[in-house]
Protein backbone atom coordinates (compact mmCIF):
# COMPACT_ATOMS: atom_id res chain seq x y z
CA UNK A 1 0.00 0.00 0.00
CA UNK A 2 1.30 3.43 -0.91
CA UNK A 3 1.77 5.98 1.80
CA UNK A 4 -0.69 8.93 1.74
CA UNK A 5 2.21 11.39 1.57
CA UNK A 6 3.03 10.17 -1.93
CA UNK A 7 -0.16 11.77 -3.13
CA UNK A 8 1.59 15.13 -3.32
CA UNK A 9 3.87 13.89 -6.09
CA UNK A 10 1.09 12.64 -8.38
CA UNK A 11 -0.55 14.60 -11.17
CA UNK A 12 -4.16 14.11 -10.13
CA UNK A 13 -5.66 17.39 -11.34
CA UNK A 14 -5.99 19.23 -14.61
CA UNK A 15 -6.83 22.78 -15.65
CA UNK A 16 -7.61 23.90 -19.18
CA UNK A 17 -6.31 26.75 -21.29
CA UNK A 18 -9.39 28.76 -22.22
CA UNK A 19 -8.19 30.96 -25.09
CA UNK A 20 -5.67 31.49 -27.86
CA UNK A 21 -3.53 29.05 -29.83
CA UNK A 22 -3.75 26.27 -27.23
CA UNK A 23 -7.41 26.72 -26.31
CA UNK A 24 -8.94 23.64 -24.64
CA UNK A 25 -5.56 21.98 -24.03
CA UNK A 26 -5.21 20.55 -20.53
CA UNK A 27 -2.41 21.21 -18.05
CA UNK A 28 -1.75 18.53 -15.44
CA UNK A 29 -0.67 19.56 -11.96
CA UNK A 30 0.14 17.81 -8.71
CA UNK A 31 -2.05 17.71 -5.64
CA UNK A 32 -0.11 19.99 -3.30
CA UNK A 33 -1.10 22.11 -0.34
CA UNK A 34 -1.80 25.73 -1.31
CA UNK A 35 -1.88 24.99 -5.03
CA UNK A 36 -5.10 26.67 -6.14
CA UNK A 37 -5.62 27.42 -9.84
CA UNK A 38 -7.44 30.63 -10.74
CA UNK A 39 -11.08 29.77 -11.64
CA UNK A 40 -11.99 29.97 -15.34
CA UNK A 41 -14.45 32.80 -14.75
CA UNK A 42 -11.81 34.93 -13.04
CA UNK A 43 -9.16 33.94 -15.57
CA UNK A 44 -11.40 35.12 -18.41
CA UNK A 45 -11.90 38.46 -16.66
CA UNK A 46 -8.17 38.85 -16.12
CA UNK A 47 -7.31 38.25 -19.76
CA UNK A 48 -10.05 40.63 -20.87
CA UNK A 49 -8.31 43.21 -18.68
CA UNK A 50 -5.03 42.45 -20.44
CA UNK A 51 -6.38 42.82 -23.97
CA UNK A 52 -3.92 44.97 -25.90
CA UNK A 53 -1.01 44.21 -23.57
CA UNK A 54 -0.35 40.53 -24.27
CA UNK A 55 1.08 40.50 -27.79
CA UNK A 56 4.86 39.94 -27.60
CA UNK A 57 4.77 40.63 -23.85
CA UNK A 58 7.33 39.30 -21.37
CA UNK A 59 5.44 37.53 -18.59
CA UNK A 60 6.50 36.74 -15.03
CA UNK A 61 4.39 34.41 -12.90
CA UNK A 62 5.84 34.68 -9.41
CA UNK A 63 3.86 31.78 -7.91
CA UNK A 64 3.06 29.63 -10.91
CA UNK A 65 1.31 26.66 -9.31
CA UNK A 66 -0.57 24.84 -12.08
CA UNK A 67 0.93 27.23 -14.65
CA UNK A 68 -2.56 28.22 -15.79
CA UNK A 69 -1.81 31.96 -16.02
CA UNK A 70 1.61 31.73 -17.66
CA UNK A 71 0.52 29.13 -20.22
CA UNK A 72 -2.67 31.08 -20.92
CA UNK A 73 -0.68 34.25 -21.56
CA UNK A 74 1.64 32.52 -24.03
CA UNK A 75 -1.33 30.84 -25.72
CA UNK A 76 -2.83 34.31 -26.23
CA UNK A 77 0.28 35.84 -27.79
CA UNK A 78 2.83 36.65 -25.11
CA UNK A 79 6.41 36.29 -26.31
CA UNK A 80 7.87 34.54 -23.26
CA UNK A 81 6.89 33.57 -19.74
CA UNK A 82 9.04 32.91 -16.67
CA UNK A 83 7.26 30.69 -14.15
CA UNK A 84 8.51 30.45 -10.56
CA UNK A 85 7.42 27.33 -8.67
CA UNK A 86 9.06 26.03 -5.45
CA UNK A 87 7.34 22.62 -5.41
CA UNK A 88 9.85 20.38 -7.20
CA UNK A 89 7.26 17.88 -8.42
CA UNK A 90 5.07 20.67 -9.80
CA UNK A 91 8.04 22.46 -11.40
CA UNK A 92 8.81 19.23 -13.23
CA UNK A 93 5.16 18.98 -14.28
CA UNK A 94 5.35 22.51 -15.71
CA UNK A 95 8.36 21.48 -17.79
CA UNK A 96 6.51 18.40 -19.03
CA UNK A 97 3.47 20.50 -19.99
CA UNK A 98 5.70 22.97 -21.84
CA UNK A 99 7.31 20.13 -23.75
CA UNK A 100 3.93 18.57 -24.54
CA UNK A 101 2.63 21.86 -26.00
CA UNK A 102 5.96 22.54 -27.76
CA UNK A 103 6.45 25.71 -25.73
CA UNK A 104 9.78 24.90 -24.07
CA UNK A 105 11.53 27.67 -26.04
CA UNK A 106 9.10 30.30 -24.73
CA UNK A 107 8.64 29.14 -21.14
CA UNK A 108 11.31 29.24 -18.44
CA UNK A 109 10.62 27.29 -15.25
CA UNK A 110 12.46 28.47 -12.13
CA UNK A 111 12.29 25.89 -9.35
CA UNK A 112 12.69 27.90 -6.17
CA UNK A 113 10.64 30.26 -4.00
CA UNK A 114 9.56 33.62 -5.37
CA UNK A 115 11.74 35.85 -3.19
CA UNK A 116 14.92 33.86 -3.87
CA UNK A 117 14.20 33.83 -7.58
CA UNK A 118 13.50 37.57 -7.81
CA UNK A 119 16.72 38.39 -5.98
CA UNK A 120 18.73 36.61 -8.68
CA UNK A 121 16.93 38.17 -11.66
CA UNK A 122 18.09 41.79 -11.53
CA UNK A 123 21.27 41.15 -13.51
CA UNK A 124 19.75 38.63 -15.95
CA UNK A 125 16.36 40.08 -16.90
CA UNK A 126 14.95 43.32 -18.19
CA UNK A 127 11.70 44.48 -16.63
CA UNK A 128 8.61 42.37 -17.29
CA UNK A 129 5.51 43.65 -19.07
CA UNK A 130 2.97 41.58 -17.12
CA UNK A 131 3.46 40.07 -13.67
CA UNK A 132 1.14 37.61 -11.93
CA UNK A 133 1.16 37.49 -8.12
CA UNK A 134 -1.15 34.73 -6.92
CA UNK A 135 0.59 33.00 -3.99
CA UNK A 136 -0.90 30.52 -1.53
CA UNK A 137 -2.99 32.86 0.59
CA UNK A 138 -1.59 31.62 3.91
CA UNK A 139 1.97 32.68 2.99
CA UNK A 140 1.07 36.40 2.84
CA UNK A 141 3.64 37.04 0.08
CA UNK A 142 1.94 39.88 -1.79
CA UNK A 143 3.88 42.78 -0.29
CA UNK A 144 7.30 41.03 -0.14
CA UNK A 145 6.98 40.09 -3.82
CA UNK A 146 6.02 43.62 -4.86
CA UNK A 147 8.89 45.07 -2.83
CA UNK A 148 11.36 42.68 -4.46
CA UNK A 149 10.05 43.45 -7.94
CA UNK A 150 10.70 47.14 -7.27
CA UNK A 151 14.08 46.61 -5.61
CA UNK A 152 15.32 44.47 -8.50
CA UNK A 153 13.99 46.80 -11.23
CA UNK A 154 11.76 44.09 -12.70
CA UNK A 155 8.83 46.47 -13.28
CA UNK A 156 8.71 49.29 -15.84
CA UNK A 157 6.39 52.30 -16.04
CA UNK A 158 3.75 50.49 -18.12
CA UNK A 159 3.89 47.08 -16.44
CA UNK A 160 0.62 45.47 -15.50
CA UNK A 161 0.56 43.55 -12.22
CA UNK A 162 -2.22 41.07 -11.46
CA UNK A 163 -2.66 40.36 -7.77
CA UNK A 164 -5.06 37.72 -6.43
CA UNK A 165 -5.84 37.49 -2.73
CA UNK A 166 -8.50 36.58 -0.21
CA UNK A 167 -8.45 39.98 1.45
CA UNK A 168 -8.95 43.65 0.49
CA UNK A 169 -5.91 45.37 -0.97
CA UNK A 170 -5.50 47.72 2.01
CA UNK A 171 -5.12 44.76 4.35
CA UNK A 172 -2.29 43.07 2.42
CA UNK A 173 -0.24 46.13 1.41
CA UNK A 174 0.98 48.89 3.71
CA UNK A 175 0.41 52.54 2.81
CA UNK A 176 3.92 53.06 1.48
CA UNK A 177 3.71 50.13 -0.93
CA UNK A 178 0.14 50.99 -1.96
CA UNK A 179 1.23 54.51 -2.88
CA UNK A 180 3.69 53.10 -5.41
CA UNK A 181 0.91 51.47 -7.42
CA UNK A 182 -2.30 52.61 -9.05
CA UNK A 183 -5.34 50.33 -9.03
CA UNK A 184 -6.78 49.96 -12.54
CA UNK A 185 -9.30 47.13 -12.16
CA UNK A 186 -10.76 44.97 -9.44
CA UNK A 187 -13.30 42.19 -9.12
CA UNK A 188 -14.34 39.41 -6.76
CA UNK A 189 -15.23 35.82 -7.64
CA UNK A 190 -16.15 33.66 -4.66
CA UNK A 191 -13.45 34.16 -2.04
CA UNK A 192 -10.92 35.43 -4.59
CA UNK A 193 -10.32 39.17 -4.84
CA UNK A 194 -8.48 40.20 -8.00
CA UNK A 195 -6.66 43.45 -8.67
CA UNK A 196 -4.86 44.90 -11.68
CA UNK A 197 -2.17 47.43 -10.77
CA UNK A 198 0.36 49.60 -12.58
CA UNK A 199 3.22 51.64 -11.12
CA UNK A 200 2.18 55.10 -9.96
CA UNK A 201 3.96 57.74 -12.09
CA UNK A 202 6.73 59.55 -10.23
Amino acid sequence: MKKPTQKSTKAVNQVRIIGGQHKRRLLSFVDAQGLRPTPDRLKETLFNWLTGYLTDAKILDTCAGSGALGFEAVSRGAKTATLIEPNLAQAQMLKQNAKLLKLSDRLTIVSTDAISALNTMHDRHDAFDIIFIDPPYALNLWQPILENLLDNALIHADSRIYLEADKPLHSILDDDTSAKFTLIKLTKVGQAMAYLLTPTPN
